[in-house]
């Protein structure tokens, strides 16, 4: 048995929330070591949201060329992804090569050690013959993995996740894409553009199924305008793959491409980190943690793991809380004032920290110095970035009524705002508000629209902070913008 290294703080998994308090707490002087199998940031900025978002980027500057010819002459557009490709290498991935991740990190003080590492003890983290003890704690931050179903013959092919779908250098000529969520629909509308023949086979009875039923219908719309087939309430039974091309067999159905893309969720592997040795049940979806990121005590966790959301905003936002308690937690095992320095610390990720009046905590609330703030998810938002995005924060109209609101329902057509029409083609896209009538705030906003997601910060601001109705309603929006459409909104709320 190896004998323990005593160190301050053990962070396991740097994915984005993880990186973030390893780095912090490691500036904010302690000895911090971060552990990681694959890449140091984790999926977001090699397989998720900074490639994909290159490559929607680039699909839609062909929509938009191809829109020159309603608006300003002709245009000729012929795609090529090659482009696409060598920037997702040069720009975003360094060829999926996290050496620059690495050192920055240790730079910051961290030690990174390369490796799986899991838990073995109170305290205690096991990466191959390596143990160490932790003064303080340890950081859970694994993140998750695409969750396969179960589909007879899958396992046996060679079938895409959304990394072969990001690293890919020569496009198929035609794709199946498994599952109608936002990664799908994303992925299926950037591939339709650039010419590929794609099928949406999606088991529930519509696309983006989480979202309000506008959301879906404008969704799906858009995505057959670029030649998408999609096929809802469709349960795949079975695949076949013959050497050159995938069959999805379903429900009578069969669809067929050159290749087939699996996204129907994503799973934590919690088998694999040692819970069972710190007394947590490992046979959960997600890893439960407190309003502090506290699974038991002495661990925490943060980002998709704990199942409140695979963003990376939401596994920023949890690693603010995770630093600050990480340093409170410090400073009362040491005693004493605040020696940890969590004033000069926590601020970036949590909350602004003021040298006269105090803190802005994570949920919104100030908080004295020192303290730690809680985690609140009443304003979070997210946003699908296909053509046109669809942004939500808070409550749908579903979920709303689900929990007893009495709701009110206000919604704008933005085709119909004096932007929308001034914007003509690829103008699709609503404002739809989900109110409390008794408490007179909103609890919930869709906008969708060419900047959906851009629009929706105003509308996360009034959520979040439970602005009254009547005081969004005499707010001066200007003129003409998208986000004017929520004054329009605000006058249907009945």
């Amino acid at each position: 048995m190896a004998e323990p290294e005593q160190v301050d703080v053990v962070v396991v998994g740097l994915g984005v929330g993880g990186e973030e308090v390893a780095g912090r707490l490691a500036e904010a002087g302690l000895t911090v070591v971060g552990v990681e199998r694959d890449l140091v940031g984790g999926e977001c900025p090699y397989w998720g949201c900074v490639p994909s978002k290159m490559m929607i980027r680039a699909a839609n500057a062909l929509a938009e060329a191809h829109r020159v010819n309603e608006l300003a002459g002709s245009a000729q557009v012929r795609p090529d992804w090659a482009p696409v490709a060598k920037r997702i290498r040069a720009e975003a991935t360094d060829t999926w090569d996290d050496k620059a991740a690495v050192d920055r990190f240790t730079g910051k003080g961290g030690r990174f050690v390369r490796g799986s590492g899991r838990l073995d003890g109170p305290n205690r983290v096991r990466v191959g013959d390596q143990v160490f003890q932790a003064r303080y704690g340890v950081v859970l931050g694994t993140g998750t993995r695409p969750s396969v179903p179960p589909i007879d013959g899958l396992a046996d092919t060679p079938y895409w996740t959304n990394h072969q779908a990001v690293e890919v250098e020569e496009l198929p000529a035609s794709l199946v894409v498994l599952g109608g969520g936002a990664i799908g629909l994303e992925l299926a509308q950037v591939f339709a553009r650039f010419g590929v023949r794609v099928t949406v086979v999606e088991a529930a009875d519509r696309v983006l199924a989480v979202e309000e039923p506008e959301a879906s219908a404008l969704a799906a719309d858009a995505l057959r305008a670029d030649g998408v087939e999609i096929h809802t309430g469709v349960k795949a039974g079975r695949v076949s793959h013959d050497g050159s091309a995938f069959t999805v067999h379903a429900d009578g159905a069969e669809f067929t491409g050159e290749k087939l893309l699996v996204v129907t969720g994503r799973k934590a592997h919690l088998e694999e980190l040692g819970l069972d040795t710190v007394g947590v049940d490992a046979g959960q979806r997600y890893l439960p943690v407190d309003d502090r990121m506290h699974v038991t005590d002495g661990i925490w966790a943060v980002g998709d793991l704990t199942g409140e959301g695979a963003f990376t905003h939401i596994a920023m936002y949890q690693a603010g809380i995770v630093v600050a308690d990480v340093l409170d937690h410090m400073r009362r095992t040491r005693g004493g004032p605040d020696a940890s320095g969590t004033s000069s610390v926590v601020g970036g990720a949590a909350g602004v920290v003021s040298a006269v009046g105090g803190a802005m905590s994570a949920g919104g609330s100030t908080v004295a110095p020192g303290s730690v703030p809680v985690a609140d998810y009443r304003a979070l938002p997210r946003v699908t970035f296909t053509d046109p995005e669809v942004g939500v924060v808070g409550l749908t109209e579903q979920q709303a009524r689900e929990r007893g609101v009495n709701v009110q329902v206000g919604y704008a057509d933005l085709t119909s705002s004096a932007r929308g029409w001034i914007h003509k083609t690829g103008n699709a896209g609503f404002i739809k508000l989900i109110a409390d009538a008794d408490q007179g705030v909103l609890v919930g906003a869709t906008s969708a629209g060419p900047a959906g997601g851009e629009v929706l910060s105003a509308l996360v601001v009034a959520v979040h902070a439970a602005v009254p109705i009547s005081q969004l309603r005499h707010m001066i929006y200007a003129y003409p913008t998208f986000h004017r459409a929520i004054s329009d909104a605000l006058r249907a709320l009945k």
